[in-house]
This record gives structure tokens, sequence and C-alpha cells, in this order.
């Protein structure tokens, strides 16, 4: 891997800036993370973050909404904005030499949004379909639920918010989520291209450094769940299965050890759960498994959608083979999960997008960044011992599992 310039600054506002110079590119990406995700939802007007990140962008400073669309099209910014837990995040990517005023329109749409009420019932139902897109999606939906189950609230709760509760949710509330979240203090702008850390530095102090900190805000309580077992009735001939289990999170020493062990259970089509439970005894029509977090917490999650018939034996078949990682591990299985790893950091390292985002998710987690070399470094150390010490030291066990489909299933007692 080349040699990476990253470079930080904090402001004295709270604002902290990211960077990587990335000289042979003509393209610059930034992403920008203002802590108003949805874990600071009113409790029971969940998806407030959501819409306010749709509405945010109708109009701000001297723009209405269709002047606003229009400039960032004129600069050729691909863009988008969202909501996930912890922040609400806008990024984007454009010609390095048309950084400057995209950034510049993009202070005013954090800093001086219109968010007006002739459109906020528009935003809502955008909301609204995101949520119902989920219902009809199976998979999505599984996955969702047992994200819910297996994290703390509200971590755990989908961030495009709760379906019956978008009617409870006023422009009142829109400003309110607005005014309490968007402060420079824990923001994060990541800008990764072809750009001169001086200049973009200079650029963003200009922009934000008047930018008023807040007073502070108390931080959402942790709410763990007790069950372990879910079941969602729903007449159909499919079965939609979703298993969790405690891994470690982003930042820990033994994170990409574990990242490797996932990758083995699955990493395409020659992984442990693809040919064991789809390909050798046609148990269900996709299984997959991955590795998610959140600040202090990681989870295994996996899921399999099958026919209800075989559903009791596809739950137990993938149980096993999630346990089973620990009976061994083909050098084989890791030097495949390796060249994964290498393909994927090659195209990371191309793509000022992706550059800027991680360098914002790391500064977020870790406070620093993990270059690409130290992430080569890691997964060039992994050895099937390492990994086998990981998966005894934290094995596949007390899992949380969630069944949608005509009937419940039965988790063995010593697995539950």
């Amino acid at each position: 891997m080349g040699k990476q310039l990253i470079q930080t600054h904090r402001f004295p506002n709270g604002l902290t800036l990211v960077t990587e110079s990335m000289p042979d590119v003509q393209s610059a990406a930034f992403t920008i993370m203002v802590p108003g995700g949805s874990i600071y939802d009113p409790p029971d007007k969940r998806g407030t973050g959501s819409i306010l990140a749709d509405l945010i962008t109708r109009g701000a400073g001297e723009y209405d909404s269709q002047q606003l669309s229009s400039a960032l099209d004129d600069l050729g910014v691909q863009r988008h904005e969202g909501v996930s837990n912890a922040h609400i995040t806008f990024t984007g990517a454009t010609l390095a030499d048309k950084l400057a005023d995209t950034l510049k329109i993009y202070a005013h749409i954090i800093r001086e949004p219109h968010l007006p009420e002739n459109q906020f019932d528009a935003s809502r139902a955008g909301v609204a379909q995101a949520l119902l897109s989920v219902e009809d999606d199976p998979r999505q939906k599984a996955l969702v639920e047992l994200k819910r189950r297996s994290f703390p609230s509200p971590w755990g709760l989908p961030s495009d918010g709760e379906l019956a509760h978008l009617a409870g949710i006023t422009i009142d509330d829109i400003n309110a989520h607005y005014t309490a979240g968007f402060h420079p203090d824990d923001t994060i702008i990541g800008i990764a291209g072809n750009i001169d850390f001086d200049e973009v530095r200079t650029l963003i102090e200009g922009l934000f450094g008047d930018w008023e900190p807040s007073a502070g805000r108390e931080e959402p309580a942790l709410e763990f769940a007790t069950e372990k077992t879910f079941f969602t009735e729903q007449e159909t001939t499919q079965t939609h299965l979703g298993i969790a289990y405690d891994a470690v999170p982003y930042g820990h020493p033994d994170y990409y050890t574990a990242w490797a062990a996932v990758g083995i259970l699955s990493g395409g089509m020659s992984a442990r759960l693809f040919t064991e439970v789809r390909e050798k005894r046609g148990l269900c029509y996709t299984v997959s498994a991955s590795l998610v977090g959140m600040p202090g917490i990681g989870r295994v999650l996996c899921y399999a959608g099958t026919t209800s018939e075989r559903a009791q034996e596809t739950l137990d078949v993938t149980l096993h083979e999630l346990q089973r990682l620990g009976e061994g591990i083909d050098n084989s299985e890791l030097e495949r999960c390796k060249a994964r790893a290498k393909s994927s950091l090659i195209m990371s390292q191309e793509s000022t997008s992706s550059r800027a985002a991680s360098i914002a998710r790391d500064w977020f987690y870790l406070k620093h960044i993990t270059t690409l070399d130290q992430i080569h470094d890691e997964i060039q150390q992994l050895t099937t011992d390492r990994i086998l010490g990981y998966v005894h030291a934290h094995p596949a066990a007390s899992f949380t599992v969630l069944t949608i489909g005509p009937k419940p299933l039965e988790v063995p007692r010593d697995l539950s």
C-alpha cells in the first residue's frame, strides 16, 4: 500500500476535521457526521431524525429547495444524506476544484436550513415509504428485527424510525431535534482527495469556526433485552431466521481476527455456511453472516431464508456450523479470506468517497485513523491458530434467535 498522508485538526468549538491527501486523483469527497442520529429521537417519536435528514436539504441559506438542488447539480456533486443511529450524515464527491464551493453550500444546509413546514408532509411520507419497503423485504425485515433484539435500545432500533410513530411527529419536533443535535462539538468532517490540508483547514474554519457549541445534552440510557428467542407469526410458505451472538467491537485488538472468523463462515460461495447449509443439504435459498457493531459492543448477525418445512433443520444445522468453527480451520479458508480483504483494500485505496467515509468513521469509533497499511498488516498476521484462539475465547453461544414464519422453532436449551 502507498503511504497515506492523513492529518487532523480539532477546532476550538469542538468540530474535528480529518483529511487524507490523494494527489494522484482529480476528485475530492467528504463525509460530514453530525450527532443528530436516531438514538436521540424521543421514545414515542422514533423517526424524527429520519424526517429531518430528508427535510434539511429542502432549502437553506439563500437557496430554496429547487435552487439548492440545482446548485449542487451544477457543481457535479454526487451526494447522499441519511440518518444512522448516532449521526445525520452528509456525503458527497465532486472534482477537487469544486470542493470549496460545494462545502460552502453544505455549510448553509447544516447551519441555516429552512426546514419548510409546507414540505414536512412530503418528507414524512418518504420516511413512511422507506419503512413500508422493509415490510415487503423479508430478509431486511428479519435483520432489522434481529438487530432490535440483539443490541441495547436505542442503538438496536431501526434508524428510519417506527411506522406507528410517524403520525405523531410534528414540524416542531423536527425543529427541536435540529436545535439539540446540530452543533460543532462531536461533529466530524472527513475529506479525502486531491486537496491541500492547510487550504481545507482554512476553508472549514471560515465556514464553521464561529458555529456555537452546544450546552451539552444527556446521552440516552441503554436498555438490554432479557429474552433470547423471538417469534413473529406470518402466514407464508417461507420462514426467515435470524441468529445473533456476541463478538468484539470495532477497535478491539482482536477485531480483525473476529472479522476473519466471520469471513470464513460467510465470505462468498466457498464459505462454510453457503457450502454446508445451502449447497450440500439444500436447506435454504440464502444464508449469510456479518460482523456488526456499535461503540463498545459487537455482534455477529446471521440470516437464513428457507421453506417452512425445512426451517427447523435449517436452524439446527446453522447453529451447528457456527459452533463447529472452533473444531478447526483449513489454511485454504484463511487464504481465501485474506485475498478478499486485499482486494477490498485496493479498491478502497482508489476511492475518495470510501476514504472520506472511512477516516470519519474511524475518528468516531477510535479517535485516531487506522491506515490501509495497518489493516494490511493485521490481515497478513492472521493465522488459523490465532483465529481458533479467538473463537475459543469468544465462542458462538448464548444465541438470540428470531423466527418470522407460520410457526415457532425450538432452540436447544444448552444453546439459547
